[in-house]
């Protein structure tokens, strides 16, 4: 294979823990099954098209710091080619089987809808040949209804009904695009789904807007014969100051009000649960009881740092602890881990990216065998069973059932001289239980 875009570097393999070479995997090995599937099969890494080969290292305060080569071409179709040429050798050198875009990743906005739909399609044809060549999936596509000035005041919940039609109009594309390349889901991020002060906002309003966006994807996604899953990411804030899809417990309530739930789950990102004032484990947790779990976005945020940095992750036993909860809901199912992460502004050269998607699937990878290894000793299982022990009894079990009120579970305290005492949930214990396995 030919490498125009990363030429010094020849695909990076699994060399074990032991190894020095600084670009190759210590932990992620595709091949070694893990809980019963091929770790490739159980992780469905991706690489994000925005963050890893359409950003160039601007930011609020400063112009782009990345000299990037695929970007360079004047033409927009030209980029378009460019960077989908990147991006492949970008996943074959790092051996990731999945890739993740918006539309505007691909093609930029050239003028009215028609036109711009024009040139995507053209560019789609190139994504296409370039997936027939080297194998590559799409995990998720989304359309980018943030970045342009018409989206300021929000897509869905923009007080402009014609903001609104441009929006469906976007998405119905974009979804549509999506199912021509055979992408196993389809994402909804609401990157200005909020409002930055209620003195002009009619909160109630803009919900039902929401929803009813939602229905209407809802109904294409049918209409089409989309077999993939329908994914809204949570934020809970930046740009906004209140966005409506605050975090799991916030997008379930709203799934649940507008008869969505079974049709609709949730693409979890790491920083934007920690955001929320959650562990990303708990947004995880809170999916899979709720069984809205769908795919993660995987990075990191900085604790020091109040907004959403998108570091590339680095924490095995974060997660440990989120492997965990998926596996015990049996796994990814269409989902994956995308790595929706950025390098530093002053990690400038290319070769950046690699090192950066290197550390993170280790990271990742890390902690997925320490959740296997977890799971398998059963302690940490076992101490959660004898915790609620009780109500696998009689009186938990008739609580549970719904046969018993309130005064028939005083008339039971005092017949019984009922006086529980507390004990000790041993979170210290099994803390140091859970890193020795990291």
């Amino acid at each position: 294979m030919s490498r125009p875009w990363f030429p010094d570097v020849e695909p990076i393999v699994y060399r074990g823990p032991q190894s020095e070479t600084p670009l190759a995997f210590r932990w992620y090995d595709p091949d070694r099954v893990v809980c019963g599937r091929r770790m490739e099969e159980q992780i469905r890494f991706a690489v994000a098209f925005w963050h890893s080969l359409a950003w160039e290292g601007s930011d609020v305060f400063g112009a782009a710091s990345f000299p990037r080569s695929w970007n360079s071409a004047a033409d927009p179709l030209a980029v378009a080619r460019d960077r989908i040429d990147a991006g492949f050798e970008l996943c074959e050198t790092l051996g990731i089987p999945f890739f993740c875009f918006h539309d505007r990743d691909v093609t930029p906005d050239v003028g009215s809808l028609s036109e711009t739909n024009a040139l995507l399609d053209r560019a789609l044809e190139h994504l296409e040949r370039g997936m027939e060549r080297s194998g590559r999936r799409l995990l998720w596509g989304t359309a980018n209804l943030f970045g342009h000035p018409r989206y300021a005041a929000g897509a869905a919940t923009n007080p402009d009904p014609e903001v609104f039609a441009f929006a469906a109009a976007q998405v119905k594309h974009c979804l549509e695009a999506t199912h021509r390349l055979g992408g196993a889901n389809y994402v909804l991020w609401g990157g200005r789904e909020g409002y930055e002060t209620l003195l002009h906002t009619d909160l109630r309003r803009e919900l039902d807007q929401l929803g009813r966006f939602l229905v209407l994807v809802v109904e294409h996604k049918h209409r089409i014969g989309f077999p993939g899953t329908l994914l809204v990411e949570p934020k809970p804030f930046e740009p906004t100051k209140h966005q409506y899809d605050f975090d799991a417990a916030a997008v379930l309530a709203l799934l649940q009000r507008y008869d969505l739930v079974g049709e609709v789950a949730l693409n979890i990102e790491v920083n934007h649960a920690t955001l929320a004032g959650h562990d990303f484990t708990h947004e995880i947790a809170y999916a899979v009881a709720n069984g809205i779990f769908g795919s993660i976005d995987a990075n990191r945020g900085d604790p020091r740092l109040g907004w959403d940095t998108d570091q590339f992750p680095d924490d095995p036993l974060e997660w440990a602890l989120a492997w965990r909860e998926i596996l015990g809901a049996g796994g990814m199912g269409t989902g994956g881990c995308n790595f929706d992460a950025k390098l530093r502004r002053q990690s400038v050269d290319p070769v950046d990216l690699l090192h950066a998607h290197v550390g993170g699937m280790d990271a990742i990878a890390r902690g997925l065998l320490a959740a296997e290894a977890l799971m398998a000793d059963g302690t940490l299982d076992r101490a959660v069973a004898e915790r609620y022990a009780g109500w696998e009894g009689e009186l938990g079990r008739s609580i549970r059932a719904g046969g018993l009120g309130l005064p028939d579970l005083e008339r039971i305290v005092l017949e019984r001289r009922l006086s529980p005492q507390p004990r000790s949930g041993g979170q210290e214990r099994l803390e140091n239980l859970v890193r020795r396995f990291v």
